[in-house]
């Protein structure tokens, strides 16, 4: 697990509380040696302070993701703004925490998101232009591989397993983020966003007004 994370006593204490949980953690205060050290380590994931020193963690997932790398990213930060929260889902990271946080609940996140990269079963769903293979968590669209987030893939495979079965945004949170109270529902309005945007047009995500979304063949 890395953290990064330029407050000592923020470190020490998500450091503590990981390695508790049998987390190996390494720690990095800066955003340059956070994509070295991603690069060089390949860590199950990695926990992030938007507001570093110089390249900020907004900046270094950006460029994790515009170099490939799909390695979870759980945001930490100071701001409680719904806007700050919507640009780092936006931005491909697989969950947003608040400081001052429980660090129980910290460890409990990250779990959560791992669990999500965790293949649950063989079956490949395929529905009009849009295959997914949850062995193998991989999508294509007419045949292209598309990349995904891991939150991305397990919204859409969520979907995808219960075709014309239509889902409300807080039994998305509660079935794919793992909690419900603490997310707003415009978290699932943006994921889906993203994923129609990356698996273009016609796809099999479909809103039902006033309640919340589903996935049927195009």
């Amino acid at each position: 697990m890395l953290v990064v994370e330029d407050e000592r006593a923020i470190a020490e204490l998500a450091t503590l509380y990981l390695k508790r949980d049998g987390f190996g953690v390494h720690v990095e205060t800066d955003g340059h040696a956070a994509l070295a050290a991603v690069r060089r380590l390949k860590p199950v994931a990695v926990l992030l302070d938007v507001g570093l020193p110089g390249m900020d963690g907004v900046e270094v997932c950006r460029a994790l993701r515009a170099a490939g790398d799909w390695t979870p990213v759980l945001f930490v930060t100071a701001r409680d703004d719904e806007v700050d929260r919507v640009l780092g889902l936006e931005l491909g990271a697989d969950d947003y925490v608040t400081k001052p946080f429980s660090p129980r609940e910290l460890v409990a996140r990250v779990r959560t998101v791992l669990r999500r990269g965790t293949p649950q079963t063989t079956s490949v769903h395929v529905l009009g232009r849009v295959k997914l293979d949850t062995d193998r968590r991989r999508v294509w669209v007419d045949d292209a591989e598309v990349a995904l987030t891991s939150t991305e893939f397990d919204l859409l495979a969520h979907l995808m397993r219960h075709p014309g079965r239509v889902f409300a945004r807080e039994q998305l949170l509660s079935a794919v983020w793992g909690y419900a109270a603490a997310a707003g529902t415009r978290t699932v309005d943006v994921h889906v966003a993203q994923l129609r945007a990356k698996l273009g047009d016609p796809n099999p995500i479909r809103t039902v007004r006033g309640v919340g979304y589903s996935a049927e063949a195009s």
